[in-house]
């Protein structure tokens, strides 16, 4: 059966975030109550990297990552457009803000396991503007780190027992692709 055919999908399990399906052999997560996840390469006038480290619950492990959350998750702002997330999502997490965002891509978080896309987002000169932490379900530490010392310090962090996104390996690609000087 190629992948066009028509089958018939069956929804497996459903929560408040998440709901499992089956279709021609796969099973799959799907996100619910939101329209889509946001990334954001943070980039200080420095040349710094704006990351963040939090306990994730399925790995039971404090994970580094990027400032990133979902869009169209809060009640009310349901149609909220993904540069917007993004902008809320950092300032949030981080305490971070930027005069302004530049799309980079789109793909898949996790192409074998849900159906969920990431949208990146380039925030050069961005500059602290509160504590971050993220919002009351959260507890996030955030690091500012020397884009020209990050690879030790992310190898450092991965010894201590912290997992690294990959994510994190992709921004620094995109900002090593950039004049960081124009701001």
């Amino acid at each position: 059966m190629n992948e066009n055919s028509p089958c018939q999908r069956e929804i497996l399990a459903e929560g408040n975030f998440v709901r499992l399906v089956r279709r021609a052999g796969w099973e799959w997560a799907e996100r619910t109550n939101n329209s889509g996840v946001v990334a954001i390469v943070a980039i200080t006038e420095e040349a710094e990297i704006v990351l963040t480290e939090q306990y994730r619950r399925p790995l039971d492990a404090r994970v580094l990552d990027l400032p990133m959350g979902l869009a169209g998750d809060v009640r009310g702002a349901e149609g909220e457009e993904f540069r917007e997330a993004a902008q809320r999502e950092l300032l949030e997490e981080t305490g971070y803000e930027a005069d302004r965002l530049e799309f980079l891509l789109e793909g898949p978080t996790s192409a074998g396991m849900t159906n969920e896309a990431v949208t990146f987002f380039l925030a050069q000169s961005v500059r602290r503007v509160g504590d971050g932490g993220g919002d009351e379900t959260e507890d996030i530490d955030v690091h500012v780190v020397s884009l020209d010392q990050a690879d030790v310090w992310l190898k450092q962090k991965r010894a201590e027992g912290v997992l690294l996104d990959p994510k994190i390996y992709a921004a620094m690609h995109f900002a090593a692709r950039r004049d960081l000087s124009d701001g």
